[in-house]
């Protein structure tokens, strides 16, 4: 079976600083893993590093997906090929209507696979039937994107915006995109979000390395006593 994805000795820096010192990390079809890890500890580097952001250059190593050099595409590439990156604090698009910028994304994946695009009543069937699964308020489609959305509502249509860009039915929220083909890799510094998101896999990223790799049990232990006693190890 290939891995969906495979992180082999990953360093990356942004303005002239090393902030990840070699990364190793495999994720399987349908595994759902976390990384943890304290504040400057490099969770935003490996995400921003996943999705192309050219502010941080790779200077070692290798990332696979599907077998093929994610590192060697541009972010648009990544993304029809079905990398989606949700983001901490969803954006605002100001000027963009919310189902333009869908039919857009969805038409552009399309193409890249060799498939038709499909025209406005295709596309409007398919946003009804995801906005009813995510209980997501039909007027925000005809909005711009994310803007004068509450938390809520823009988490919410982040998760709307990955059913139908993976063209997968999803019920309330990310558990319901679990299934042997999909992936999800969470980055989080909060063990709480893995109450309901409950991974296979925890990981402890810390200065800018795996630490330590365990089940849920870790992310609790983290919960209850901190990163410090990694400090302790490490020093």
């Amino acid at each position: 079976m290939t891995a969906l994805i495979e992180i082999k000795d990953l360093h990356a820096r942004a303005e002239g600083k090393e902030i990840l010192h070699g990364i190793n990390l495999t994720i399987q079809p349908g595994e759902v893993h976390a990384i943890m890890g304290p504040n400057g500890s490099g969770k935003s580097t490996l995400s921003q590093v996943l999705a192309g952001r050219d502010s941080f250059e790779v200077t070692k190593g290798q990332v696979l997906y599907q077998g093929k050099d994610l590192l060697d595409m541009s972010p648009e590439q990544r993304a029809c090929e079905g990398l989606f990156l949700a983001f901490q604090y969803p954006v605002e698009i100001p000027g963009v209507n919310n189902t333009y910028f869908l039919k857009a994304a969805l038409n552009a994946i399309r193409k890249h696979r060799g498939e038709d695009e499909l025209d406005a009543m295709d596309f409007l069937k398919i946003v009804r039937e995801k906005v009813k699964l995510v209980e997501l308020d039909e007027d925000l489609m005809n909005r711009p994107v994310n803007e004068g959305f509450s938390g809520g509502e823009k988490k919410r249509n982040e998760i709307f915006q990955m059913a139908v860009l993976a063209l997968k039915i999803v019920s309330s929220g990310v558990n319901s995109l679990r299934n042997d083909e999909r992936s999800i890799l969470v980055i989080t510094h909060y063990q709480r979000l893995l109450d309901y998101i409950v991974p296979d896999h925890v990981h402890v990223l810390f200065d800018g390395k795996i630490v330590r790799s365990g089940d849920k049990e870790l992310a609790m232990k983290l919960e209850e006593e901190g990163y410090g006693w990694l400090e302790t190890k490490a020093s």
